[in-house]
């Protein structure tokens, strides 16, 4: 068996990546990162959208189980929230309220990001064959043919640090086409789609006897030839709400306190507003623009070295409003693990070509849904919506309107948002039938609230809206 592997990046993909590795037999797995981890859940450095709000969604969650076995407990003793698409949703679509339903669907987990890296990691690193070094990776040694190790810059200088299998999982901020250059390795190509969406998120202390109080979202809208709105207030750990705002370039949401709340309350429908009007603020708004979708195509590199896989972030980034880069972070480092077993260990020949192709599937299928999206705010650059994308956008909004008052419209749209199965679970015949039929109930003249929570709603809203 191998002596070492070496992972740049102790985030979540290179923290389950490590995982796999120690799993499969490796003898010693070193994670590389440069900043100081945090011995708790807190924020990092590295981590520019760490504040604002994630979604574990249901595929995720189930991939990071087969790597880390209770992950989804630890997670909950913590203080994460398990959240049912089907009820425990309050969602104002761009068509419209979404009911909500008592039958069953598929759950997500929210807390901070913070909570989910740092309950990770520290699951990872109680097995023994794995140590996280502080430490910048500045390059990769070896041929195009094969890569031999990473080199490492120390206070002391550059040093190489050998390996039999590298896997960068270095995030938004990868070097990786740079690194393929130095070897020799040139021609890959990069998309990049920037719908300039800034986010802007507030935490807030729950209100006592809104403990219960749905998840709430004002998704923006796409269709209407204006920058893209939103807000959610997402209960996290520790008795808070991480509110978060996202507004696409011409509608960025404000960092002041005042503004915060009345960007909340200009949105479609001022619900968030009004709920966070009577909540005690617990943080000042912090703002972040690291948004854009990239996707470095390097699974269709005509040559590819031995010894080195690329996952997560680094080999495809999204618009974090979609909530989708923690679960394809996890399905990488899935397809890392079955791809060991099936070859019996890490310098298998073509074993990296296998696992970034692998890899590359759930980037791809994530890329789509984001980027049809973000190409209809009329302010994005670097893509325009095609024929294929104005055919798809027609259908997902008649599905929409159908999932208002269809539990089998509502069912396809939470299988692919919560991932659990690929975007062609909405072209199912029982899914077009829904579409095609439409909603059978009216719509909803305002949110499907429960007399409790209309009750909490009420107690808290001080604007009058």
């Amino acid at each position: 068996m191998s002596r070492r592997a070496v992972v740049v990046g102790a985030g979540l993909a290179g923290m389950l990546a490590a995982a796999v590795l120690a799993d499969a037999g490796v003898a010693e797995v070193v994670v590389l990162d440069r900043d100081e981890l945090p011995d708790g859940p807190r924020q990092r450095r590295g981590l520019p959208q760490g504040r604002h709000a994630h979604l574990l969604m249901t595929g995720g969650l189930r991939a990071m189980e087969e790597i880390v076995p209770g992950v989804g407990k630890r997670l909950l003793a913590a203080g994460a929230h398990e959240i049912s698409l089907s009820s425990g949703v309050l969602a104002r679509s761009p068509e419209g309220w979404l009911r909500r339903w008592r039958r069953e669907g598929p759950v997500m987990l929210t807390c901070t990001r913070a909570l989910v890296d740092w309950t990770v990691r520290a699951a990872v690193l109680e097995h023994p064959r794995i140590e996280v070094r502080r430490a910048a990776a500045v390059g990769l040694t070896g041929s195009a043919g094969r890569v031999r190790g990473v080199r490492v810059s120390g206070p002391d200088g550059e040093t190489d640090l050998d390996a039999d299998l590298v896997v960068d999982a270095s995030g938004r901020g990868t070097r990786i086409v740079t690194w393929l250059e130095g070897l020799g390795l040139s021609g890959v190509r990069t998309r990049i789609v920037d719908s300039g969406l800034v986010n802007a998120s507030r935490v807030y202390r729950v209100p006592a006897g809104a403990e219960r109080f749905p998840l709430t979202i004002v998704q923006a809208d796409p269709y209407v030839s204006r920058p893209g709105r939103s807000a959610m207030v997402m209960p996290v750990e520790g008795d808070r709400w991480l509110v978060s705002c996202g507004g696409t370039r011409g509608g960025e949401p404000p960092a002041d306190a005042e503004g915060f709340l009345r960007y909340t309350l200009d949105l479609p429908d001022p619900i968030v507003g009004r709920l966070i009007s009577g909540a005690e603020p617990l943080t000042d708004v912090h703002v972040s623009r690291s948004t854009s979708n990239v996707r470095h195509y390097l699974d269709k590199a005509p040559q590819w070295p031995e010894g080195l896989v690329v996952l997560g972030d680094a080999l495809g980034t999204f618009n974090p409003a979609y909530g989708q880069g923690m679960s394809v972070a996890a399905f990488g480092a899935r397809v890392l693990g079955r791809e060991l077993e099936r070859a019996g260990g890490p310098d298998a020949p073509g074993l990296a070509r296998r696992v970034l192709r692998g890899a590359a599937r759930p980037v791809d299928a994530a890329w789509a849904m984001a980027v049809g999206q973000d190409v209809l705010y009329p302010a994005t650059r670097g893509g325009r919506p095609g024929i294929a994308d104005r055919a798809v956008t027609a259908y997902t909004r008649r599905m929409t309107r159908a999932a208002a008052g269809s539990f089998a419209a509502a069912s396809a749209i939470w299988d692919v948002t919560s991932m659990r199965t690929p975007p062609t679970r909405m072209f199912h015949p029982a899914a077009v039938l829904a579409a095609l039929t439409g909603s059978p109930l009216p719509a909803l003249s305002g949110p499907p609230l429960t007399p409790a929570e209309r009750e909490v709603l009420d107690g808290l809203d001080r604007t009058g809206a």
